[in-house]
């Protein structure tokens, strides 16, 4: 018997409705305007978001709750990143009203991709059902591609959407292989009955091949959207050749949205005591952390510098996830946050200095600044030191929490692991104060001074600063709801407590 769809349903979908209806109404918008009026149209895009996150406020009501025939999940894990992706997109249309007139570039179509490109990544987030989330994964991907290409008079633009496309491409035919795979050994999609057949099979002592075989291509896949070793390769040339507030969103959003899915297959698909995924995630952070940190010791263009430097941040969450236990989990969720909103308003001030063109992209290139413009020179600066992980920022917090949870777990070698992320972090140390040096210690070689600050890229900056130090000064709210939503994905286990810590 059919149940008929109700108002729940329609509840269950309410963030990734409101942006689908703001993105054609973007399209249909930019088709009737004249070319000096699309700028209004970053405005109607930024409207879109804050509705998408006051919809995800509105869901707290229902959560717990299946919707459209047990394919969507609202829970709390899954509004946490409701509310933290359209975040990130409306940071990044901030900052792309300013970039797009500066680069001259018809902003039409942009800011629908924009929005777009959300809607996917917010239905990772909440679909519980592989094939929903492989199609989610696809719409976020192809708006992606679009946008890491919009400099199209640019060759490396254009030659980073054609890296990215190829790429991505093979990625999420892993992906899709994977899943191909764990229909075959399980006869379902659905994360809740896959986890059934797994525990059965485990229980039973059933030949687990297949199910380890769909694990590892999906992890290839996913791998990929998080720039985690070895499927990093295509990251630097990507970030380079792609817009800076695009770098911004494809470097928080998307990870983001990666690893919420990861966190639902990975945690509600396997027992904790038996992560037949384990020595792959254990094996693929110490990579991330050691290849993306002396990769980014070498750069000396800043865009390839951070995106050496999200390879290694990937290696860190990915601590979180080897740690096997719900402090690991709440760890994971919280340190997306923080991650985003540092990297995004590294990525923001990035797309103000480096001019048009983004001619001005070089480590020397920000000699002087904290002279020539000290407000931004300020906020890069908390930026850089959020992502070193000093006190006072979120990144502190997140890292300590990662590596408070490996040294917490009971999974082998977590000790070693930690060991590797520590000396990781002091080698970030460098190419990270190497950038502050710049700006306050050494005299500027040019006589370029940068342009003012738009009223909506200073908005983007200080919401940014802002979010980044309250998370190192009160992190226990975000805490306590990533929290709540690891024990979501682990109804089963003990609350964690994590009073012990500071900062609570």
């Amino acid at each position: 018997m059919n149940t008929p769809i109700s108002s729940s349903d329609y509840i269950a979908l309410l963030p990734e409705l409101v942006l689908t209806v703001f993105g054609i109404a973007v399209m249909m918008l930019d088709a009737v305007m004249g070319k000096s009026s699309r700028k209004s149209l970053g405005l109607v895009s930024l409207v879109g978001t804050l509705a998408a996150i006051g919809a995800a406020v509105y869901q707290i009501q229902f959560q717990g709750r299946d919707a459209w025939f047990g394919l969507v999940r609202v829970d709390s894990f899954s509004i946490f990143f409701h509310i933290l992706i359209p975040a990130i997109a409306a940071v990044c249309i901030l900052a792309s009203t300013e970039y797009l007139g500066k680069q001259e570039i018809n902003s039409g179509e942009y800011y629908a991709l924009i929005l777009f490109g959300t809607v996917g990544m917010v239905l990772m987030s909440c679909a519980v059902e592989l094939v929903l989330i492989f199609i989610a994964l696809e719409i976020s991907s192809i708006s992606t591609y679009i946008l890491a290409g919009y400099r199209r008079r640019t060759a490396s633009s254009t030659e980073s959407a054609v890296k990215y496309f190829l790429l991505g491409s093979f990625a999420t035919a892993f992906f899709l292989y994977g899943v191909a795979l764990l229909f075959g050994a399980t006869g379902s999609t659905e994360i809740g009955r896959i986890a059934h057949q797994i525990a059965d099979k485990i229980a039973t002592h059933q030949p687990m091949t297949l199910v380890y075989a769909a694990t590892a291509l999906m992890l290839i896949g996913l791998g990929f959207k998080i720039a985690s070793a070895p499927f990093h390769v295509w990251t630097p040339d990507v970030y380079e050749g792609a817009p800076a507030p695009v770098v911004a969103l494809m470097s928080t959003g998307p990870k983001a949205a990666a690893f919420a899915v990861l966190l639902r297959i990975l945690f509600s698909t396997f027992t904790v005591e038996t992560p037949g995924w384990f020595w792959l995630v254990w094996v693929s952070a110490a990579l991330s952390m050691t290849i993306g940190n002396f990769g980014a010791l070498m750069q000396s263009n800043v865009k390839r510098m951070l995106a050496y430097s999200s390879i290694a941040h990937a290696g860190y969450l990915l601590v979180a996830f080897a740690a096997s236990n719900e402090i690991g989990l709440t760890a994971a969720i919280f340190y997306t946050a923080a991650y985003a909103t540092m990297n995004v308003g590294a990525f923001a001030v990035v797309s103000h200095f480096a001019g048009k063109g983004e001619q001005f992209t070089t480590v020397d290139d920000y000699a002087g600044l904290g002279k020539r413009s000290p407000l931004l020179a300020f906020t890069l600066t908390v930026f850089m030191l959020s992502l070193i992980g000093i006190p006072v920022t979120g990144g502190f917090f997140a890292k300590y929490y990662v590596f408070n949870a490996a040294l917490h777990s009971t999974a082998p070698k977590m000790v070693a692991l930690t060991v590797i992320g520590l000396i990781n972090s002091a080698v970030a140390s460098y190419y990270y104060l190497r950038l502050i040096v710049v700006m306050y210690m050494r005299e500027q070689t040019t006589d370029r001074v940068p342009e003012p600050v738009s009223p909506a890229m200073g908005f983007a900056l200080v919401v940014a600063a802002i979010a980044t130090i309250y998370l190192g000064i009160a992190p226990g709210p975000v805490l306590d709801y990533a929290g709540k939503g690891a024990q979501n994905i682990l109804p089963s286990t003990p609350q964690a407590s994590m009073q012990s810590t500071p900062g609570q």
